[in-house]
C-alpha cells in the first residue's frame, strides 16, 4: 500500500532538509501494529528532530513525529484489532523509531494506548505530549502533597503547549495559577486559560538573586530549566515541589542547598517518554475528564505535513503559542 510522508535526510555536507514522499509499506520499521495516522503534533523535540539540531536522529532517512494518533490497520498483538483507536506519545519514537509525520506508521504495541473514550483522534493530538507531561506533573505534584489550599502554583514558559494546558488543568482542577512569560502580548489569552495573575520573564529575573528568596508559590511545573528554575527554587513556600519537565533556556542548573534543607523544597523530574503503561492511561484518562478543550480551542493551528519545515522553525524560535496540529489526510 502506498502512502505519503515527510521524509527527513542529511546530505554528505551536513544538511537536513524534508521533503513529502511517496512510499510503500516494505518501507515501514519494524514493529507488530501498523496505524492509519490521522493527527500528530509538532512539539519542541520535533523542531530539533527536523532541523537536525540535538543529535537526536542518529539515522537517516527519517520519519519525525513524537506523538500521533490513529486507527490500528493491522495487529500482530492480541491487545489491538484493525479498527481500534490508538494514541502513542515517547519511547522514542519520531527520535529512533520512525514516527508520526505520515500516513501509515509501524510501531510496537507496548508504546500505544488505546483513546480515551470521549475523545476523538484530533482531541487526542490538541492534548498530545504536551498535555500528557503536563498531567504527569500534575499527579506527581499532588503526590507530593499539593492540594488546591497549598497557595498558588507557578507555571514557567506558560504560552508554550505545556504551559497553556497546565494553566487550563489547574484551573479545572481548582488550583490558583500564575503564568510566568517572555510574551506579554499573550497575558489576556493566558489569563483566560485560568491563570490568576501573569508575570514577566524580565520582570522575574530582575528581582535581586539571593541564597533565599521570599516564599510565594506552593509549586512550580518549569519548562524552561536554566536561571528560571534556579530562581524560582529559592522561591518555593516550605514544603513545596517544582515538578522540572523541560530545558528550553538550556540544561544548566546553578542554584545552593538552602532551598532544599531549610523549605524542604522537593524538585521533581517529569520524563514522559519512558513512562509505564498504567501510568499513562491513567493520566490519559484523567486528562480526558479535566481538560476543556472548547475553551483551548482558539491556541490550536493546524498545518499540512508540507507545512512542518517551516514550522519547526518557529518552535524552535519560540514564535509558536499553544499546540501545533498535523494532518496526516
Amino acid at each position: 500500500m502506498s502512502f505519503q510522508a515527510l521524509v527527513t535526510t542529511k546530505s554528505d555536507d551536513g544538511r537536513v532538509v524534508s521533503g513529502v514522499e511517496t512510499l510503500t509499506d516494505d518501507r515501514l520499521p519494524e514493529g507488530n501494529v501498523t496505524v492509519d495516522v490521522e493527527w500528530a503534533g509538532l512539539n519542541y523535540k520535533d523542531g530539533l528532530c527536523l532541523t537536525g539540531a540535538g543529535g537526536l536522529v542518529r539515522t537517516y532517512p527519517h520519519v519525525a513525529g513524537i506523538d500521533f494518533a490513529g486507527t490500528v490497520a493491522d495487529s500482530q498483538d492480541d491487545r489491538y484489532s484493525k479498527g481500534d483507536q490508538v494514541v502513542l506519545t515517547g519511547w522514542r519514537v519520531g527520535e529512533s523509531h520512525w514516527g508520526g509525520y505520515t500516513q501509515r506508521a509501524r510501531v510496537n504495541a507496548d508504546w500505544l494506548v488505546p483513546l480515551p473514550k470521549g475523545l476523538t483522534t484530533r482531541d487526542a493530538m490538541m492534548v498530545g505530549t504536551a498535555g500528557l507531561t503536563a498531567m504527569l506533573a500534575i499527579n506527581r505534584l499532588e503526590a507530593a502533597g499539593l492540594t488546591p489550599q497549598s497557595g498558588d502554583v507557578l507555571v514557567t514558559g506558560a504560552a508554550g503547549g505545556v504551559g497553556t494546558i497546565a494553566l487550563s488543568l489547574l484551573g479545572a482542577l481548582g488550583y490558583q495559577s500564575v503564568a510566568l512569560s517572555g510574551r506579554p502580548e499573550h497575558a489576556d489569552r493566558l489569563k483566560a486559560l485560568g491563570a490568576s495573575a501573569v508575570l514577566a520573564r524580565d520582570e522575574f529575573l530582575a528581582q535581586p538573586d539571593k541564597p533565599l528568596e521570599s516564599a510565594r508559590w506552593a509549586a512550580a511545573i518549569d519548562s524552561v530549566g536554566g536561571k528560571i528554575l534556579a530562581k524560582l527554587l529559592k522561591q518555593v513556600k516550605y514544603g513545596g515541589g517544582v515538578a522540572a519537565i523541560g530545558n528550553a533556556a538550556g540544561i544548566e542548573l546553578e542554584t545552593n542547598v538552602l532551598p532544599f534543607l531549610l523549605r524542604a523544597v522537593t524538585l521533581i523530574g517529569i520524563d514522559s517518554v519512558m513512562q509505564p503503561y498504567d501510568v499513562r492511561v491513567a493520566a490519559w484518562s484523567r486528562l480526558a475528564q479535566s481538560l476543556d478543550l472548547a475553551a483551548y480551542a482558539d491556541l490550536i493551528e493546524e498545518i499540512g505535513i508540507e507545512e512542518l519545515p517551516e514550522a519547526a522553525g518557529r518552535i524552535l524560535d519560540g514564535k509558536v503559542k499553544g499546540r501545533v496540529l498535523v494532518r496526516t489526510r
